[in-house]
């Protein structure tokens, strides 16, 4: 490759990154599955965020008694259509499940952007928390890739009443240092990754400055030690900077989003474990650490 074609590809790079705040997302408005495809039954709503966009979710109940409502939070691709089938499976196990989609995704009116989608995910915990066919002391967060950045704002700047647990897999600590990261996957942008990450994205709404706003509820962070899309470092550091009650568990050869996919036969029965421990947990700060991080 000669100079010119590397200037050429750091200027093309730089170009798609100084718009990095609006590329960083990928919707689609393509519906891919839904649940009654997988023979479930669920409810399609519609609710507010706080600046009046409709946002669009489904509430799958849980088959039997439920044991309580996990809120999922979606990655960046496509929308909740395709995303559903990572936590289809929790319906089953005794949980309702609300999964819905941030502002232009799927259904859901407005475009994407960081504080509105925010704003979205804490609509969502309203939305869900005042159902009256959930019990509202008996909440659960589940975030996935950048929907598990989204739930860690949330749950920080947001009411806490009624969450029992907070699980975040393959999520990223800061929007500026994901985006180092893979700058410094490149040779070429490698030795400027830190002026770059500071000059073409920005750090709000990053979970990071906020994690120990999360306690007294319990947070558990999952995250394969392969992943390439969201580096292990990134879980970890979520992890380190949260203070107790707190658990990791590394998916050992895991890539991004794995553990309840390729590996869900260890997996799911394991957080299903999880989540009921955390419902026994008597309402105010729980009682439980893992220390050093558990595998």
């Amino acid at each position: 490759m000669t100079i010119h074609k590397n200037l050429a590809l750091l200027f093309g790079l730089c170009g798609l990154l100084m718009g990095c705040n609006a590329y960083f997302y990928y919707p689609s408005k393509e519906i891919f599955y839904t649940p009654d495809r997988l023979g479930a039954t669920y409810e399609d709503v519609y609710f507010p965020s706080k600046d009046g966009t409709q946002l669009n979710g489904w509430f799958i109940p849980a088959i039997g008694l439920p044991k309580g409502t996990v809120i999922h939070f979606h990655g960046n691709a496509d929308n909740m259509s395709n995303h559903y089938l990572f936590v289809q499976w929790l319906p089953k196990e005794g949980f309702n499940l609300f999964t819905f989609d941030y502002r232009g995704y799927g259904k859901s009116s407005g475009k994407p952007d960081r504080q509105g989608m925010v704003e979205d995910s804490m609509a969502a915990i309203h939305y869900v928390r005042h159902r009256s066919d959930v019990d509202p002391q008996r909440l659960l967060i589940f975030g996935q890739s950048l929907g598990g950045a989204l739930a860690l704002a949330a749950v920080a700047q947001g009411p806490k009443d009624g969450i029992r647990a907070v699980v975040v897999e393959s999520a990223f600590a800061s929007y500026r240092g994901v985006v180092r990261e893979k700058l410094a996957d490149y040779w070429l942008t490698w030795p400027v990754q830190w002026p770059l990450a500071w000059l073409l994205i920005s750090n709000q709404q990053s979970p990071l400055p906020m994690l120990r706003e999360i306690a007294p509820i319990p947070l558990l962070v999952i995250h394969g030690d392969h992943d390439q899309t969201v580096p292990y470092s990134q879980g970890l550091l979520i992890y380190q900077e949260a203070l107790s009650p707190k658990e990791l568990w590394t998916v050992t050869g895991g890539k991004h989003t794995e553990a309840f996919t390729r590996y869900a036969k260890a997996y799911r029965p394991r957080l299903v474990q999880f989540l009921g421990e955390r419902l026994k947990d008597p309402i105010g700060p729980p009682h439980f650490t893992t220390e050093p991080p558990s595998k």
